[in-house]
């Protein structure tokens, strides 16, 4: 039988994550304060965020950051994780290309999300605060929040986009497994809320919506620190402990990707896994591609604009020079709540602009067609999100098929669809239809 898994040893964990602005030839434009109009200093930040995420957030020196010790010791309960090279995959599709995964569904909570969420509630403890609240779209980084803010000896309070509220009752209890509390947005616990609802008594929730009330609630409350799981630079520097592992771990199976995809939402696991390899290309050492597999639906990244945008649907947070379809736009109903957000984080959108990565747009029935196939060749159901990936990984393979071409794809299975599978089974009853954003 063929050896097709890689793991690292403890000792070969990375103890630093990778902060890729240090290396930018082109660093993205500063985040604005929305009253002032001046770049936001780490003070304002922490009014929001705790102060040592505000400070990851504005850092464009340090090339690398230490992973606190007690971090690195819940990280070891996971890590590392598997980089798997995908057999049964290229043989379902007959393709010279060598495909392989970084399986990040195999964390406590099923997804990439733990990753940034335990450094995030470590350091608002360490800095004295005795909640954090969030927002959720799938529920995975809501899940992760809940998680890391027990280990840490926090209470949680989580808003989840109502949608998917409904669409995913698993995830809800998952984050009530583990202590949060858990509130359908819109709602009118908050002001944002009540505004939201009174003018549209129907919304049916945002991720932009689910972040001006965990905003809000978190400005309102005192020692109550706000937590976002994507979209931000200290998120993706967080997450770069996948792509640095997967560096690694290539090493060690004698190959080197040619392209690099994972889904795409907010940017964290995207620039989780791109950041550590694009480094490289940085320098001039490689020529990797980069794709980000985004849904038809919500294509910010090819049909969105480049501009200062809110972060948020009430402009609580600083303007971010993004690809954005606007801070109000409300996104179809389709089932991969987690990549059903309006922007893209400002690296990612600065690395677009310049041509150093690409957005590739997905149909919901193509995600899913991508992901049962998937299950069949590896007995893995991802999650929705990651069917995203999945299939730009399959359009790939399946050029090379075409062309003869061998290459070495890597993509990054950000999550399990254990809990999705009334999802799938929309599917399977072949109820799932395409929703295609048109500008």
């Amino acid at each position: 039988m063929k050896q097709k898994r890689f793991f690292l040893e403890e000792s070969q964990i990375p103890r630093q994550w990778y902060n890729i602005l240090a290396d930018l030839p082109e660093k993205p434009a500063p985040m604005l304060n929305p009253k002032t109009r001046q770049p936001v200093t780490v003070e304002e930040l922490s009014t929001i965020f705790c102060t040592e995420c505000s400070k990851q957030e504005l850092n464009t020196t340090d090339r690398w950051i230490d992973i606190p010790q007690p971090v690195l010791e819940k990280y070891a309960y996971y890590r590392s994780t598997p980089l798997v090279r995908a057999y049964g995959l290229e043989e379902a599709l007959g393709t010279p290309a060598h495909i392989y995964f970084k399986n990040e569904s195999v964390s406590p909570i099923g997804s990439h999300k733990l990753n940034s969420a335990l450094p995030q509630a470590y350091y608002c403890k360490q800095e004295g605060a005795t909640n954090v609240t969030t927002e959720t779209g799938a529920g995975q980084w809501g899940t992760a929040l809940a998680y890391a803010a027990k280990v840490f000896g926090l209470e949680a309070a989580v808003y989840q986009v109502k949608l998917t509220y409904e669409q995913k009752p698993y995830r809800r209890s998952m984050m009530q497994v583990f202590g949060a509390q858990v509130t359908p947005s819109p709602s009118m616990s908050t002001r944002a809320g009540k505004d939201i609802l009174t003018a549209n008594p129907n919304h049916q929730g945002s991720l932009g919506t689910a972040i001006s009330e965990a905003v809000e609630l978190a400005q309102m409350t005192p020692g109550c620190k706000y937590a976002l799981g994507s979209t931000m630079n200290h998120v993706s520097l967080h997450q770069t402990i996948i792509g640095l592992e997967a560096e690694k771990q290539m090493e060690m199976a004698g190959e080197y990707p040619d392209t690099v995809i994972a889904c795409f939402g907010g940017g964290s696991n995207f620039g989780g896994i791109a950041f550590p390899f694009l480094r490289h290309n940085l320098s001039g050492e490689r020529h990797t591609r980069f794709i980000a597999a985004e849904p038809e639906s919500c294509p910010k990244l090819t049909k969105g604009r480049f501009e200062y945008d809110f972060g948020d649907e009430a402009g609580y947070t600083p303007l971010i020079p993004m690809y954005t379809l606007g801070h109000d736009f409300t996104p179809s109903n389709i089932h991969a709540g987690g990549l059903r957000y309006h922007g893209a984080g400002a690296i990612v959108s600065q690395l677009i602009k310049d041509g150093l990565m690409e957005g590739m747009d997905i149909a919901q029935t193509e995600a899913f067609d991508a992901s049962v196939l998937f299950a069949k060749a590896e007995g893995i159901i991802p999650a929705p999100e990651s069917g995203h990936a999945i299939a730009a990984a399959v359009r790939e393979a399946l050029e090379c098929k075409r062309t003869g071409r061998e290459a070495t794809i890597l993509f990054n299975l950000s999550g399990t669809g254990l809990v999705d599978m009334p999802s799938y089974d929309q599917y399977l009853r072949g109820n799932l239809i395409n929703f295609k954003y048109e500008p």
